[in-house]
């Protein structure tokens, strides 16, 4: 059988030691555990390895969240289903270079985003890891966010510093698409690469109990 050449893109942030994602969270301390040095006592002559350590706050990175994260009775990381998170039709929703910050109801016109995952292309990704990612930063609506739930999109994702307007302490978009099992994904950088339409997305999280938020591996699958 013939195989289908593909081409992938990258989604994701590389994650740095000290890094900063979300102003304010602490960025990642990476360590070795065990070095290569300490360990040559360990097996045969020649052989070695090394054991690294990381810590870090689950919003490091590009990562998705979980209702969990929002709701204290919500569904955890280790209970997202492998459907709502691989191969899904993305859509790419385009906002760069327009005076709106707000991505609303006007902008999903048209679109079928049953079972896709919607993907809001600001262009603040240029900002990422400078003071200046947070300000006048992109967002989804209220009534955004209603009209994607209401029509079953599988999941959101967006290029910039939270899916939700920072000044507004209800968090209209986290509440309301966590609340339908929507997986959220922040911090998304290259949509610029994809094609409004045809590309499949995967971001697969750890499966970890009682946590709400982890990094991801988010890219794209591209016909060649």
């Amino acid at each position: 059988m013939e195989r289908t050449e593909q081409r992938y893109v990258e989604l994701s942030h590389v994650i740095r030691a000290g890094m900063t994602t979300y102003p304010g969270l602490p960025g990642p301390d990476i360590t070795c555990h065990m070095s290569r040095q300490e360990s040559r006592d360990r097996y045969a002559p020649g052989t070695e390895f090394e054991i690294d350590r990381i810590s870090f706050v689950g919003n490091t990175g590009t990562y998705l969240d979980a209702p969990y994260h929002r709701f204290a009775d919500g569904p955890d990381l280790a209970a997202i289903p492998l459907a709502r998170t691989v191969d899904l039709p993305a859509l790419v929703v385009r906002v760069e270079g327009t005076a709106r910050r707000g991505v609303g109801v006007e902008d999903f016109a048209g679109l079928d985003v049953r079972g896709a995952a919607v993907l809001l292309h600001t262009g603040d990704c240029a900002r990422f890891g400078t003071p200046a990612y947070a300000d006048e930063a992109r967002f989804l609506t209220r009534e955004g966010t209603e009209r994607l739930v209401e029509q079953g999109v599988a999941l959101v994702g967006i290029d910039a510093v939270n899916i939700d307007d920072v000044a507004d302490g209800e968090r209209p978009a986290h509440t309301g698409l966590l609340a339908a099992g929507i997986p959220v994904v922040e911090h998304l950088t290259g949509l610029d690469q994809l094609p409004d339409t045809g590309a499949r997305f995967t971001a697969v999280p750890l499966r970890i109990e009682g946590f709400g938020s982890v990094p991801v591996r988010a890219f794209a699958c591209l016909p060649k």
